[in-house]
């Protein structure tokens, strides 16, 4: 055989080894892919589990920040804040040596190691400022979670007193991925709200743990103070400057006939306040504003004191213009009737005049003493009546309930 067909038969040789190799590299690899999609699928799956700590649920130290609470909407019953999240506990499996590793803390991803989950119950949406936020773990085993967050929840505020009202609204914590043997909350809350310039204080903050819960949960409570003086101004001054302008209106003379106008120009100006300001103040099912009631009030008397104007004026009108012909004595000179004539008939005309005046001025110090009374009245309700607010429809069994697991 030449030597130029052996070189050319190891070609095909080595040319058929390496077709055969990737052949063979192929097959293996389409019979591995299944099983690496089966790894990566489970590795999603199975996140990391919280640390076993016994017998006893693991104790979670929750520090919340309250930084700012900048729109409180009583229209809408919502209230929206920022706060920080500082969560802490202790891993002891987590700890090393120092002659294993000198430093005294790590940083880990959030994903790395376990977290609580947590979801607000009040909340309309929350937004969380770091979406894999940073843990910090120490050499001990302690670990250390900070979170931001902004949230707008919902609020049941207490509107009776609106507008110096106060009222306590709550934002629940759940950690539903974990249950109450596994583990337990201990919160606290720190007010750092440094900002007076709002129309809403926050006067009180409180962390508790609220009893008798299926999953480990934690409560913070903000107790909300409306310090809002120019709408308190906005709203009763122009009620009372009404009032003044409509009883000043009462001195003028019956007979005048800008009275009428006057009075009628008023409510007509009072009904305008009105409308826009039951639009301004929030409705309830239960404890409305009392100023609501206050103001309706107002409408009432405005409406009975130009009631009262125009039929005075009606009556003397009617008294003045209605032909009332005196009788007629016998001598009279029928040929100059004038002077004779006038005499009986002012005397017939004045008696009406004085009783229409005496019964407006009757109804004026009547008026001012009603309202007088009334706003007696308004100011002894507004500071001994407490109202009620009735029961949520998960208390009251006709309407729902709490489930039962």
């Amino acid at each position: 055989m030449e030597p130029g067909q052996i070189r050319r038969g190891q070609k095909i040789t080595f040319l058929m080894a390496i077709l055969r190799l990737l052949l063979e590299l192929t097959l293996l690899g389409s019979a591995w892919k299944p099983l690496a999609c089966l790894d990566s699928l489970l590795a999603a799956a199975i996140s990391p589990q919280i640390p076993d700590n016994g017998s006893v649920p693991l104790i979670v130290d929750v520090h919340v920040f309250v930084s700012n609470v900048f729109d409180v909407d009583i229209l809408q019953y919502t209230v929206s804040s920022s706060m920080l999240l500082k969560l802490s506990w202790f891993d002891p499996h987590l700890s090393w040596l120092e002659n294993t590793d000198p430093r005294n803390f790590i940083t880990l991803p959030s994903n790395a190691l376990w977290t609580p989950d947590l979801t607000i119950q009040e909340a309309l949406w929350v937004e969380w400022r770091e979406h894999n936020p940073r843990l910090r773990v120490s050499r001990e085993g302690f670990v250390e979670l900070y979170t931001a967050l902004t949230t707008k929840t919902n609020c049941d505020f207490e509107l009776l007193h609106f507008p110096s009202d106060k009222s306590d609204c709550s934002i629940s914590f759940y950690a539903f991925s974990n249950t109450a043997k596994e583990l337990k909350f201990h919160p606290h809350a720190v007010n750092e709200i440094v900002s007076v310039k709002r129309e809403y204080m926050v006067r009180g903050l409180k962390a508790q743990v609220p009893e008798r819960q299926l999953v480990p949960c934690f409560q913070v409570t903000l107790s909300l103070e409306n310090t809002a003086v120019k709408t308190t101004m906005a709203l009763l001054v122009p009620g009372v400057a009404i009032l003044l302008a409509d009883i000043c209106g009462s001195l003028l003379p019956l007979k005048a006939t800008e009275r009428i106008s006057y009075k009628v120009t008023l409510l007509l100006s009072y009904l305008v306040f009105h409308s826009s300001l039951v639009k301004a103040l929030p409705s309830s099912s239960s404890c409305s504003p009392l100023l609501i009631s206050y103001f309706t009030l107002l409408l009432i008397l405005l409406s009975l004191s130009t009631m009262e104007t125009v039929l005075m004026y009606g009556l003397m009108a009617r008294g003045d213009f209605s032909p009332n012909p005196a009788p007629r004595e016998e001598g009279l000179d029928t040929a100059n009737p004038g002077p004779r004539s006038e005499e009986p008939q002012r005397r017939d005309e004045e008696p009406r005049k004085t009783w229409a005046e005496a019964m407006d001025h009757i109804f004026l110090l009547t008026y001012v003493a009603i309202i007088g009374c009334s706003q007696i009245i308004f100011v002894i309700v507004w500071v001994w009546w407490e109202c009620k607010s009735d029961p949520p429809p998960a208390e009251d069994i006709p309407h729902g309930g709490r489930p039962e697991f």
